[in-house]
């Protein structure tokens, strides 16, 4: 569907935002003035969310925030609504070999990641009740969910995505908010990750390495300059990604999939020897099926000391 024609069905589309938009004012009012419960807990909750769908890389800022937490001495816990996955019902204690079809690639990619208590509910109280539960915690931190009132909070950070912010400014279905641009004027922290903007704190994916699939390895990130790889992304912005190893000259095949994309053996089996090269969030779900072209780029968040500062005052 070309510009044009997008443009045209989102406006088609603006009565049934006009309801969302609607809706999720009265159930905002609703959880105000006490109609729905919101339950507290004793650790303290960091939500880590934003007021658009898709892509604005939450999940390495709360990899980020659980790291720095642990060199502090703090005992970190996550919870996550489990996207993607195939649970359902109780919560789902989530491991580094549990299986991405289960609970979702993001806890996954936590847990792999960090070593954190990582606990999935669609329900995230009941997540956060059952890991406190199990867990002896200082901090838990919600990846997403600052739509998700009934969960109280002590903080709440708002990611956006530096260079597409708030698309065409439009609600569900016609654009991407899930929220009024005014939600962000009761957020603690509006992290921008990407780009400079006043009173948004600036954040920025960089690369680290390279990580071979199969042994763990990790190489330089000139290990591919100059070559011909596939670049595979099944994330919600994959264009960042592809922008990341054109930057390091690398010449890539792109290949798009959707955000969550469940991955197949088939689906990258290429008819040439070309090094395949994934995100993060692509390894958990291919390292069952992995071969030895396959590698992933690792990224750490590169973000200010004093935003981390204040962020541990607020606790």
């Amino acid at each position: 569907m070309d510009l044009n024609a997008r443009g045209f069905v989102n406006y088609l589309l603006l009565p049934i935002s006009w309801v969302f938009y609607l809706l999720s004012k009265i159930r905002q009012a609703f959880y105000r003035i006490g109609v729905f419960r919101i339950n507290q807990f004793d650790v303290p909750i960091v939500v880590v969310g934003n007021i658009t769908v898709g892509g604005s890389g939450k999940t390495p800022i709360v990899i980020k925030l659980v790291d720095y937490f642990q060199q502090q001495g703090k005992k970190v816990g996550v919870v996550s609504r489990g996207y993607g996955g195939s649970h359902s019902g109780k919560s789902l204690a989530v491991k580094s070999d549990t299986l991405a079809t289960v609970s979702g690639d993001e806890p996954l990619l936590i847990a792999s990641q960090t070593g954190a208590a990582v606990m999935v509910n669609q329900d995230r109280s009941q997540a956060v009740r059952d890991l406190i539960k199990q867990q002896q915690l200082d901090v838990v931190i919600s990846d997403d969910g600052l739509q998700h009132y009934a969960m109280g909070r002590v903080v709440e950070i708002a990611v956006i995505d530096g260079n597409r912010r708030f698309g065409n400014g439009f609600f569900l279905p016609a654009g991407p908010l899930r929220e009024s641009q005014n939600r962000l004027k009761s957020v603690d922290f509006i992290i921008n990750n990407g780009s400079a903007h006043v009173g948004e704190v600036f954040a920025q994916l960089k690369p680290i390495t390279f990580i071979h699939v199969l042994s763990g390895e990790e190489f330089p990130l000139d290990l591919f300059k100059n070559r011909h790889c596939h670049g595979v992304a099944g994330i919600g912005h994959p264009d960042r990604f592809f922008h990341t190893l054109t930057q390091l000259d690398i010449q890539v095949e792109k290949h798009h999939f959707i955000d969550h994309y469940q991955y197949q053996i088939n689906d990258l089996e290429f008819e040439d020897d070309h090094p395949i090269i994934m995100t993060a969030k692509d390894w958990v779900k291919c390292r069952e099926f992995a071969n030895g072209k396959m590698y992933y780029l690792k990224v750490d968040l590169d973000i200010g000391e004093k935003f981390l500062n204040e962020l541990t005052a607020k606790l």
